[in-house]
C-alpha cells in the first residue's frame, strides 16, 4: 500500500464540537497522526446523539466514535502544561476552537510560542474584530449570513427555514482543514484565523452583494418553492430540478405540455414553473418514483431518490461504490472518507481512541519543505460553481489558473445572471462568474475538433493541476481519462469531480448542486416537519468544492515526497454524504430517523425564528430574528433580558431537558414578545447579554456586517464590463498573506487566447485561422 499523503504530520487537536473535529478527521484521512487532548470528562461529544438515544456509560457517541477515527486521546488536568508543551513542541499542526480543554492558552500565544507550527483557529466571527467575542450557535450564523432567507428556501406563507443538519459547522470544518493544508503546504509557522460565518457566507448564498453591485438588484425580492422541486411520488418522495431553461423545457415535454415552452423568453421559466406546479404534482402523484426518474434520466433532467438515513446504505449506487464502511470499533455504517486517490491511498479509518489512551506517548514530527503555490499551473476545465469554488482558492493562493471554455459552450454561470441576449457583452455580466473566477485566466477551446483536441493535449503537458467535472463519459469518450493525460505528463495531479462518482450506476446522471442535496440526506432535514423537504439550493456545489480541494492538496503533498502523479476522485455525492453523516451513523447505531423540525435543533432549546415588527425592504411583513439558546447560562441571560417574567422563572425550564420539553409554550412567549419590537432592538437588547442571537439577513447586505468589514471579507474589483463591485474572499486569513486575494478581475471569454496559445509555440497567423474557423472565440457562437 503507498505511503498516506500526510504520513510523518503531526496534529494537536485542541478543539470541541464538530467544525474542529471533521476538520481533523480529514486530516487524520490523509494520514496525519492526530493527537486530541481532552480534559478528564472527555469531550462532550462522547455523550453526544442527536435523537437523544442513550449512550452507554462506558461507552461513546456513535458521532464521536466517526469523528475520532484513527486519532489518538491524550488526558490534560488543568495544570499540566508540561505535557502541553511537548505535545506542542513536536507537533506540525494545531486546530484550536473556543471551549478548548487548555483554558487560558489563546492561538496567538500558541503562534508566537511555536512559530513553527501551523495553528488554526475556528471561531463563529474571527479572532478579531467587533464580533470576535460575541456568542453564536450555527443557527444563528446562518440567520445572519443570509442563508437561511436569501434563497427564499420555504413557502411564503411559513417562516423561512434553516439548512438542517446543522450544516454550516461541518462545512466549516471542512474550510478549515483546507485551509491548514494549504498553509502547511506553503511552509511551517502560520496562523491561520477562520471565520465561520464566512464560511457560511460562501457556503449558503449565491455571491449577492456582487449580484446586487453588478446588477442593481437583489437575487430575489420574496420567498417561493422550487418547482418541481421535491415532489409526492405515488409511492414517496422524488426530486426533480430545472436549474437552465432547457431542462425546464423537456420537463415540459416530459409531463406532455410542450404549450408551456417559451423559447423567446427562457428567463419567465421561474414564473411559470410556478403557475403550473398544481399540474406537475399531479403528474407525479400518478407514478412510482422508479418511473419518474427512468423518465427524468431518458430526457436529461436531473433527478433523484430522496436519500435519508434509513435509505442511504441500501442504494445499488452506494452498495456497488462501497460508499458506506462499518465504523472499526463499535460496527455502525459511516461514510467512507469524502475523496479517493491513486496510485496515493488515504488511511483506512481506524478505531476511535478510549479516554485518555496515549497519554504519555509522544510523537516525533517530520520537518519538511515548503510548497509554494507561485509557479503551480493548474489547468481549470470546470463550469458552474462547483469545480470553479475549487480552483478559484488556488488563484488566490498565487497559482497560475487557466479556465476552459468554448465559444459553442461558455460555462453556464455566465448564463443564469437574467441578462437578456440584448444587451452589449451579456455573457460577461454575470456576478456568479465574476465571483467564481477572479485571478484566472480564459482560454476558449472547442476540443469537439481534432484540431481543439490536439492543442488541449499540448497545454495540458504544460500544467501541474488538471481538475475538470463532466460526467465520466465526456473524457472518457474524448480519450482523455487518467491513464491518457499520464501519458502527456506523468507526474500530473487529474482531479475529477463527477457528481456520483467514476462509476456505478449513477455515473452518468446530470448533478446539480440541489441534486446532491437531495441525494445525500442534505435536503431530508431541512424544511417543516409537516411538509415535503426543501432543497438548500446551494450547499452542494461549495461542500464538493471545498472537500475537492482539499484532496488536490494531499496530492500535491503526495508528489512533492515521491514525485508521482496523483488521481483524485472527488464525487460531489461523497462529500455531501460526509456532511450528512449524522443521519446514517444515528440510524444504524440507534434505529433512530433523524427527521426534519424546521427551525429548531437538537442542541439549543429553544431555537427558532420569530417574526418582529419591522417590515422587510421589500414591503412585506417578513422580518426575523434566530434566537438559539444552548446552556443553561444562556438562558438566564436571554430570562434576564426579557425582565424576569413569571413564565420564564418556572423550575422546570431550568435545564435542557425541561425546556426542549415545553418548547411550544417557550416560542409562543417569545413570539409575543419579538413581535412588538425591532429586529435591530432584540439584537441589542439579547446580544450583550450572552444571548445567540442574529438578523435574518437579507444577503445582498452582507456587506453592511461590520465584523465582515473589520475583517476585509468583501474586496473591491474593477471589471472592465461591469464596473467596480464587492467581491467575498474566503473564510480563513493567513499570518503570512497574502493581504489580498483578488489581484484582478474575472476573465473575459477568450481573453488570453493569444498569450496561451502563443505560449504553445503558435503563430499568430495560426491563432487568427484557429479564430475564423470556431475553434477559438471571444464570443458565444450564435
Amino acid at each position: 500500500m503507498s505511503p498516506t499523503p500526510l504520513d510523518g504530520w503531526v496534529v494537536v487537536d485542541l478543539t470541541t464540537g464538530i467544525p474542529g473535529a471533521y476538520c481533523t478527521k480529514l486530516l487524520a484521512d490523509g494520514g496525519a497522526r492526530v493527537v486530541k487532548v481532552e480534559a478528564p470528562q472527555g469531550d462532550p461529544l462522547r455523550r453526544w446523539s442527536a435523537s437523544g438515544s442513550a449512550v452507554p456509560p462506558d461507552g461513546d457517541g456513535a458521532l464521536f466514535s466517526f469523528l475520532a477515527c484513527s486519532k489518538e486521546s491524550v488526558v490534560v488536568g488543568s495544570g499540566d502544561s508540561g505535557t502541553v508543551g511537548d505535545l506542542l513542541a513536536s507537533a506540525d499542526v494545531v486546530v484550536w476552537s473556543p471551549g478548548s480543554p487548555i483554558t487560558g492558552l489563546s492561538p496567538r500565544e500558541i503562534h508566537r510560542d511555536h512559530p513553527h507550527l501551523v495553528v488554526t483557529s475556528i471561531t463563529p466571527f474571527g479572532l478579531e474584530g467587533p464580533w470576535c467575542d460575541r456568542p453564536a450557535t450555527e443557527f444563528t450564523l446562518q440567520a445572519w449570513s443570509g442563508g437561511i432567507i436569501g434563497l427564499g428556501r420555504g413557502a411564503p406563507d411559513r417562516p423561512p427555514v434553516c439548512v438542517g443538519g446543522r450544516a454550516g459547522d461541518w462545512v466549516s470544518g471542512a474550510y478549515a482543514a483546507a485551509a491548514t493544508l494549504a498553509a502547511r503546504l506553503r511552509g511551517p509557522g502560520e496562523l491561520v484565523d477562520l471565520s465561520m460565518l464566512e464560511a457560511h457566507v460562501l457556503s449558503l448564498t449565491y455571491h449577492p452583494v456582487t449580484f446586487f453591485d453588478m446588477l442593481d438588484r437583489p437575487w430575489q425580492a420574496a420567498r417561493r418553492l422550487n418547482v418541481p422541486g421535491v415532489a409526492t411520488a405515488k409511492d414517496g418522495l422524488v426530486a426533480l430540478g430545472c436549474a437552465t431553461a432547457q431542462q425546464f423545457f423537456d420537463l415540459c415535454a416530459m409531463i406532455g405540455h410542450p404549450e408551456w415552452i417559451d423559447e423567446e423568453n427562457p428567463f419567465s421559466i421561474i414564473q411559470r414553473a410556478t403557475e403550473v406546479a398544481p399540474v406537475i404534482q399531479e403528474w407525479t402523484a400518478g407514478r412510482t418514483v422508479a418511473e419518474i426518474r427512468e423518465l427524468a434520466t431518458a430526457f436529461r433532467i436531473p433527478n433523484a431518490v430522496v436519500v435519508n438515513g434509513a435509505n442511504a446504505s441500501a442504494l445499488d449506487h452506494f452498495t456497488e461504490r462501497r460508499t458506506f464502511l462499518r465504523n472499526p470499533r463499535d460496527g455502525f455504517l459511516q461514510p467512507a472518507p469524502p475523496c479517493r486517490l491513486a496510485p496515493a491511498a488515504l488511511r483506512p479509518p481506524g478505531p476511535a481512541p478510549r479516554l485518555g489512551e496515549h497519554t504519555g506517548v509522544a510523537p516525533a514530527p517530520q520537518r519538511r519543505e515548503p510548497l509554494p503555490f507561485s509557479g503551480l499551473r493548474v489547468l481549470d476545465m470546470t463550469a458552474f460553481w462547483a469545480g470553479p469554488s475549487c480552483t478559484h482558492v488556488l488563484a488566490m493562493l498565487g497559482a497560475e489558473v487557466i479556465h476552459l471554455e468554448s465559444a459553442s459552450r461558455p460555462d453556464g454561470t455566465r448564463l443564469i445572471a437574467g441578462v437578456p441576449p440584448s444587451v452589449d457583452r451579456w455573457w460577461e455580466r454575470s456576478p456568479i462568474f465574476a465571483g467564481l473566477n477572479t485571478g484566472k485566466k480564459s482560454l476558449t477551446l472547442d476540443f469537439g475538433t481534432e484540431r481543439g483536441r490536439e492543442l488541449l493535449r499540448g497545454l495540458m503537458a504544460t500544467c501541474d493541476v488538471i481538475v475538470e467535472n463532466y460526467t465520466p463519459r465526456v473524457l472518457d469518450q474524448l480519450g482523455l481519462d487518467y491513464e491518457a493525460v499520464k501519458a502527456i505528463r506523468a507526474d500530473v495531479i487529474m482531479v475529477r469531480m463527477p457528481g456520483f462518482g467514476l462509476d456505478g450506476p449513477w455515473r452518468d446522471n446530470a448533478a446539480f448542486a440541489f441534486v446532491i442535496e437531495d441525494a445525500s440526506g442534505l435536503t431530508w432535514l431541512t424544511g417543516h416537519a409537516d411538509q415535503n423537504p426543501v432543497e438548500p439550493y446551494s450547499l452542494g456545489d461549495p461542500n464538493a468544492g471545498v472537500h475537492a480541494l482539499s484532496g488536490l492538496l494531499m496530492a500535491l503533498e503526495h508528489r512533492r515526497r515521491t514525485g508521482e502523479g496523483v488521481l483524485v476522485e472527488a464525487a460531489m455525492v461523497d462529500a455531501a454524504l460526509n456532511v450528512a453523516a449524522e443521519q446514517v451513523i444515528e440510524y444504524s447505531a440507534y434505529g433512530a430517523l433523524l427527521g426534519r423540525t424546521g427551525n429548531r435543533g437538537p442542541a439549543a432549546a429553544p431555537q427558532n425564528l420569530y417574526r418582529t415588527a419591522d417590515i422587510d425592504e421589500f414591503g412585506g411583513d417578513d422580518s426575523w430574528v434566530a434566537i438559539a439558546v444552548a446552556t443553561d447560562g444562556q438562558w438566564e441571560a436571554l430570562r434576564a433580558a426579557l425582565g424576569s417574567p413569571d413564565w420564564a422563572t418556572s423550575p422546570r425550564l431550568s435545564t435542557a431537558d425541561g425546556r426542549r420539553a415545553h418548547h411550544d409554550s417557550i416560542d409562543e412567549r417569545l413570539a409575543e414578545w419579538c413581535r412588538e419590537r425591532g429586529a435591530d432592538d432584540i439584537v441589542d437588547l439579547l446580544w450583550p447579554a450572552g444571548v445567540p442571537v442574529g438578523k435574518v439577513l437579507q444577503p445582498h447586505r452582507q456587506g453592511e456586517l461590520e465584523q465582515l468589514r473589520f475583517r476585509g471579507f468583501f474586496e473591491e474589483v474593477d471589471h472592465p464590463v461591469n464596473g467596480v463591485a464587492r467581491y467575498s474572499t474566503w473564510p480563513a486569513r493567513f499570518s503570512g498573506g497574502p493581504d489580498r486575494r483578488h489581484v484582478r478581475h474575472a476573465p473575459l471569454l477568450g481573453e488570453h487566447n493569444h498569450e496561451l496559445l502563443a505560449g504553445l509555440g503558435l503563430t499568430e497567423a495560426e491563432i487568427a485561422t484557429l479564430e475564423r474557423d470556431g475553434v477559438i472565440g471571444r464570443a458565444p457562437a450564435r
